[in-house]
This record gives C-alpha cells, sequence and structure tokens, in this order.
C-alpha cells in the first residue's frame, strides 16, 4: 500500500512541477544596439560626457527611452554618482558625469524603453586618468 501511495504522491509531484514550468512565461529583453561614447577620450578625473545611440533590431533608432546612469568606481569604497540620459532627437542621448578619482570605473545604465520594458547595459571605462 505504501508503494502505491507513494507512486500517487510522485505523480502528482511531477504533474505540479510540469504544470508550473508550463504557466511561467520567460520574458526575453528586447534587442536594443546601444552604441556609447565616453569623453573626453581618453577619460580623465573630473567631468565626462556619456553619448549613447539607441536602435532596435532593425537598426532604427530607438527614442522615447529613460535612461539612468549610474557611475562607480570598479572597487569598495567610492559612492556611486548618478545622473539622468536627455535624449537629444533620433536615438541619441546624452548624461554629464562626474569621474571623481583615477582609476577604473563602471557605467551602468539602467534603460527603461517606450513600451516599459527595460534592461541594463554596463561600460567599463578603464584607466581613467588623474587631472
Amino acid at each position: 500500500m505504501l508503494r502505491k501511495e507513494c507512486r500517487i504522491l510522485l505523480g502528482i509531484t511531477c504533474a505540479a512541477t510540469l504544470l508550473i514550468a508550463g504557466c511561467s512565461k520567460s520574458v526575453e529583453p528586447p534587442f536594443v544596439a546601444i552604441e556609447q561614447d565616453v569623453s573626453p577620450t581618453p577619460a580623465q578625473v573630473g567631468p565626462a560626457t556619456v553619448t549613447l545611440k539607441l536602435a532596435d533590431a532593425a537598426a532604427q533608432p530607438i527614442t522615447g527611452a529613460r535612461i539612468a546612469v549610474e557611475g562607480e568606481m570598479s572597487h569598495a569604497g567610492m559612492s556611486p554618482r548618478f545622473a539622468e540620459a536627455k535624449e537629444l532627437g533620433q536615438g541619441r542621448y546624452q548624461a554629464q558625469i562626474r569621474f571623481e578619482m583615477a582609476g577604473d570605473w563602471i557605467i551602468l545604465l539602467h534603460v527603461t524603453l517606450p513600451g516599459g520594458k527595460k534592461l541594463e547595459r554596463q561600460i567599463d571605462v578603464r584607466g581613467v586618468r588623474p587631472n
């Protein structure tokens, strides 16, 4: 009798697992090409301009996106710097950020597309020079 109950319990568990897996929806982030430029080049301590160009899979500019920019050192101990990119038109966006000290920095892009989908990208800025 115990074996029959174990088989029934195993069957219910398998069915529930398949049901949950079948009902869950995998959300793929949309394809977005992001071209980036950080100036001045080479990067140095002080203000920097981050220029971005967003395009969809058909290479069409993406307008109406919101882009939060977060700059932080690649090691702990420095508070992050935040900025909001302003839209320039034709899928181009620009933000000002300040590199507070020399070293390697990471710029995180938190992008909200016009339809509400979100994605994140990372830009590595290596070797920010002293001023």
